[in-house]
């Protein structure tokens, strides 16, 4: 009775009570991949100082962490297809826990090309939980609290964004690293020492990051969750070619893939270039570890914020929320370009709080009314994630060129379109009747 009960129910919708126990399982992975997204902030000047890279090379962190949600987001739809989606919760996180011990070898090495493949394995462990818990969240209860749920996970995930610059800047970045002018005083077996020495601050914590990943592995896998895998209206392939073509038709999901696109791509530029921007003389002058500090700040503005969210979009219209957030995260940018000292540090961490509530409405807003495709258009949504690796070395080449101060224009004008998502582009244009179409 207990399996028909889980295969019949009807999920997502006003009637389905939230599921708290399972909620407060997934809500753990929320918080690993945030946490190690976060670090990528404390790689960025790290391994710039290490291999004396330019700002454009340096982003290929990025491009290697989020290219890989791209290339592996539909091949984690059909795992899911095939074995469900706590099974692939289960092999997504041995398979982050596989990328994490790679950082090992690569610090020996040490490669920064290494660094790039444990990077693309790490991520290839965070699409697959990112394809199988967001969506997975969405129906654990009412179809009219989705955002809600989403905006509470994504808290979660926050804490982890915010606890990991703290501690990586502790445990990586506790050296300050020698300048390019010193570097190129030594000699070559004495930059292979020093590139060696300094990559090893890396090693401690990643080797404890996998084992905390194969620990929550093994909970996952013993942990009663909902088999929401078994109905048919949330599988995450379609069965058709005719299904897979109704997604381009539905201009909520396409405008709103684009809108993560961006989304990504901005909130991951400002994160990565926050160390290097208040080192400089003119912003904050600080060293690399007060400034890791700072960082923390940024993504606990967005922790924050997504806390508030969960609970003002059960009042507010999620469209109007996402719209006015945006206006706002646009406009701290501009401040902060336009300004120097505490200022401009100031105005753009508050760009984390404004940050908070975007990926969980715009996802939300994505899939809403989707029905049989949603599983597909979750797909399509995480894909859009690559934005997280192009616009970061978009942007990259932007600072090597008017320098990283001005670089900020590009994830300002992302915020405009995501406005323009809120207020419009997630509007589904109302049909005409078919007297008018006749």
């Amino acid at each position: 009775m207990v399996q028909a009960a889980v295969t019949t129910t009807s999920v997502g919708d006003d009637s389905h009570p939230s599921n708290y126990r399972a909620m407060a399982m997934v809500t753990t992975l929320f918080f690993m991949w945030g946490f190690l997204t976060s670090l990528n902030d404390i790689l960025v000047p790290h391994l710039k100082s290490i291999f004396e890279l330019n700002y454009t090379r340096v982003m290929l962190i990025n491009s290697a962490f989020f290219g890989s949600y791209f290339v592996c987001a539909i091949p984690s739809g059909l795992v899911i297809e095939k074995i469900g989606y706590k099974k692939t919760m289960v092999v997504g996180l041995l398979i982050m826990a596989l990328g994490a011990l790679l950082f090992v070898p690569a610090a020996n090495a040490p490669s920064f090309e290494l660094f790039l493949a444990a990077l693309i394995v790490l991520a290839a462990g965070v699409t697959a939980l990112q394809v199988a818990a967001n969506p997975y969240v969405t129906v654990l209860g009412p179809a009219r609290t989705a955002s809600s749920r989403l905006n509470l996970t994504q808290a979660f995930n926050s804490l982890g964004t915010t606890i990991a610059p703290y501690v990586g800047g502790l445990l990586i970045l506790a050296a300050a690293p020698l300048a390019s002018t010193q570097l190129q005083q030594l000699s070559a077996p004495a930059l292979l020492a020093y590139r060696q020495h300094e990559a090893s601050s890396v090693k401690l914590p990643y080797i404890g990051i996998a084992l905390a990943l194969t620990a929550l592995a093994l909970a996952i896998a013993m942990f009663n969750l909902p088999k929401i895998e078994a109905t048919r209206e949330f599988r995450p392939m379609g069965d058709t070619h005719h299904a897979a073509r109704d997604l381009w038709k539905r201009r909520q999901l396409v405008l709103g893939a684009l809108g993560i696109f961006l989304y990504v791509g901005a909130e991951v530029s400002i994160g990565s270039f926050l160390i290097n921007y208040f080192t400089q003389p003119e912003i904050g002058n600080l060293s690399v570890k007060v400034a890791a500090g700072l960082v923390s700040l940024y993504w606990f503005g967005a922790m924050t914020g997504r806390f508030i969210g969960a609970a003002v979009l059960q009042k507010l219209p999620t469209r109007g929320v996402l719209g006015t957030v945006a206006v706002v995260a646009c406009l701290l940018v501009v401040t902060s370009m336009l300004s120097a000292g505490w200022l401009a540090m100031g105005t753009i961490i508050l760009v984390g709080l404004f940050n908070s509530v975007m990926f969980p409405n715009i996802f939300s807003l994505g899939i809403e009314g989707l029905g049989p495709l949603t599983g597909k258009g979750s797909g399509l949504l995480v894909m859009a994630i690559v934005g997280g690796a192009i616009i970061p070395v978009a942007e990259g080449a932007l600072a090597d060129r008017i320098g990283i101060h001005h670089a900020f224009i590009l994830p300002a004008l992302c915020y405009v379109y995501i406005a323009f998502y809120g207020f419009k582009g997630s509007v589904e244009p109302a049909k005409a009747p078919a007297s008018q179409l006749a």
